[in-house]
């Protein structure tokens, strides 16, 4: 059956280079058919651009998605149209640029990827997920096997709701953004696998993937500081779910690759 690994936030450098080193093996050991991963996080902790797209891609990722980071990078708004594999959140603004939905086939399966940003706590504009989700499965259906819908969001609630809102309608329903693996993976009633939080792909002798006294300065003092990417215990976090050629999940796993 096909499997599925879907990776957390990479956050900069220290995550790519871990990548770069273990995804090849990860792949061939779990005998992977796609491999998903967020990236909004890939370039020095914040954002992305196309030249990381590509140097990901080149690693064995499939699709790069995105989240709340997504232009950061300055001039990704110019670069994103042309990236073929990677997705933007489905609820941003129409006038957004970028893909909202995009599918890879392996094998005669067609896996259909897209994000969903959440609306408690977060600092960008986006529609409400739950208000929009009916209308694009409807607009996309016909076009994949599989379905993958990550949401980025703060709320483990937002997630969960998510998650049992999809049961049935999505192969894997997957949370991103708080960067800390939870550990309620699980095969819902109607077979849809599902994660509140795979957690991220960086440093985890850190806060988050940044240098803990700075982190730390900031709790004590509130003063502002320059948050710089931490570089120890670097892991790569995900899951990989295992699923038929119809869609329907029958296997779902946390990973956990350290450096």
């Amino acid at each position: 059956m096909p499997k599925l690994l879907f990776i957390g936030d990479i956050v900069g450098r220290p995550g790519r280079e871990l990548l770069k080193k273990r995804l090849p093996e990860i792949r061939e050991t779990h005998a992977l058919d796609f491999v998903v991963a967020n990236g909004e996080n890939a370039a020095s902790g914040s954002g992305i651009t196309a030249a990381i797209v590509a140097e990901l891609t080149g690693y064995g990722v499939d699709v790069v998605t995105l989240g709340d980071h997504i232009w950061d990078q300055r001039g990704f708004d110019k670069e994103i149209g042309e990236l073929a594999n990677v997705v933007r959140p489905a609820n941003l603004p129409k006038q957004c640029p970028g893909r909202d939905f995009v599918v890879v086939e392996k094998n005669g399966v067609r896996l259909g990827v897209c994000t969903l940003l959440g609306n408690a706590f977060m600092k960008i504009e986006a529609d409400s997920a739950f208000h929009m989700i009916d209308s694009f499965i409807e607009r996309v259906k016909g076009s994949f096997d599989a379905l993958f819908v990550e949401v980025h969001a703060e709320a483990t609630s937002e997630k969960i709701a998510m998650g049992w809102y999809l049961d049935g309608r999505a192969t894997l329903v997957a949370g991103t953004h708080t960067h800390i693996p939870t550990a309620d993976e699980t095969i819902l009633p109607h077979g849809t696998a599902y994660i509140t939080d795979v957690g991220m792909t960086g440093p985890y002798a850190s806060v988050l993937g940044r240098e803990i006294p700075a982190i730390l300065g900031k709790f004590l003092d509130g003063m502002p500081r320059k948050w710089e990417i931490a570089c120890g215990d670097v892991r790569i976090c995900g899951c990989i779910a295992e699923f038929t050629p119809k869609g329907r999940a029958t296997a779902m796993t946390r990973i956990c690759v350290r450096e």
